[in-house]
C-alpha cells in the first residue's frame, strides 16, 4: 500500500505486532513516530532499522494511560513531521487473572492501557487530522473481543470495548473524513510467546500461526487511500480460528 508522504504514529511500537506495524508502514513510505513506555523497550532499535532502510522515524516515550502525555506526544509528532495522518492504537497488555482474584487495580490497569488510552489517543490525533482534512485511526483489537478463554476477563472486556469504540468513533468522525477501523489478530508469534509455533499451527485452519507482518499488511491497507470508504469495521485476522465455536483449543 502506497503511504508516501503520510505520517503515522504507532503506540507500543517497540516489539511484537507493534514493531511489525511500524516497519511495514515505513516500508510503504510513511514517516513513523514510534511510541513505547520506554525507548529501551525496543522502539529505538526499530527506529534505527527504519533509518537504515532509508525511512524516517523517531521515538517518543510516553505512558499512554496519561492524558497529558498523550497530548504532548501528538504535539511532538506534528512538530517533527508537520502533520499526523495515521494513528495505530497498538499499545496493550494481556495479563491473566482468575475471576475471583481480579482486583480493582488489576482491572483498571488493563482497561486503562487497552481501552481508555485508545480513546484519548484517538481524540488527540483526530484534532490534528481535522486540520489537514482527514486521516485514519486503526485500533488493534483481538479475537478475545469475540471468542475468548479462561482467566482473561479484563482483557476480553477491553477488546470487546475496542470493537464497540471503533464503531462509535467511526460514526463520530466520519464528518471529518477520518475513518476508524480495527484489526483483531488471532495467534501471532511474538517475542513473549513460549509455545511451539509448529504445534500451535496444527490447531489453526490455515495451518500456521500468524506473523506480525500478517497483521501489519492489513493495517497498511486500512491506512491507505484505497480504504477511504471503509470505516467502522473490525477485521479478524486469525487464520480461520474464530470460525470455530471457541478458542479453548488454543492454550497459551
Amino acid at each position: 500500500m502506497e503511504l508516501t508522504g503520510k505520517v503515522a504514529l504507532v503506540t507500543g511500537a517497540g516489539r511484537g505486532i507493534g514493531r511489525g506495524i511500524a516497519l511495514y508502514l515505513a516500508e510503504q513510505g510513511a514517516a513513523v513516530a514510534l511510541n513505547d513506555l520506554e525507548p529501551a523497550n525496543g522502539a529505538e532499535v526499530v527506529a534505527d532499522e527504519i533509518h537504515r532502510r532509508g525511512g524516517r522515524a523517531f521515538v517518543h516515550a510516553a505512558d499512554v494511560r496519561c492524558f497529558e502525555l498523550i497530548e504532548r506526544m501528538v504535539a511532538t509528532v506534528v512538530e517533527q513531521f508537520g502533520r499526523l495522518d495515521i494513528l495505530v492504537n497498538n499499545a496493550g497488555i494481556d495479563p491473566r487473572c482468575g475471576f475471583f482474584d481480579t482486583t480493582g487495580e488489576f482491572w483498571d490497569n488493563v482497561l486503562g492501557t487497552n481501552l481508555k488510552a485508545a480513546f484519548f489517543c484517538a481524540q488527540a490525533a483526530a484534532r490534528e487530522m481535522c486540520k489537514s482534512g482527514g486521516g485514519r485511526i486503526i485500533n488493534v483489537s483481538s479475537v478475545h473481543g469475540q471468542a475468548t478463554m479462561a482467566n482473561l476477563a479484563a482483557y476480553a472486556a477491553s477488546k470487546g470495548g475496542i470493537n464497540a469504540l471503533t464503531r462509535q468513533l467511526a460514526l463520530d468522525l466520519a464528518p471529518f473524513r477520518i475513518t476508524v477501523n480495527a484489526v483483531a489478530p488471532g495467534c501471532v508469534q511474538v517475542e513473549k510467546n513460549t509455545f511451539d509455533p509448529a504445534i500451535r499451527g496444527q490447531e489453526i485452519p490455515m495451518g500456521r500461526v500468524g506473523a506480525p507482518r500478517d497483521i501489519a499488511q492489513v493495517i497498511g491497507f486500512l491506512a491507505s487511500d484505497v480504504a477511504g470508504w471503509l470505516t467502522g469495521q473490525v477485521i479478524t485476522v486469525d487464520g480461520g480460528s474464530t470460525s470455530r465455536l471457541c478458542l479453548d483449543h488454543l492454550k497459551a
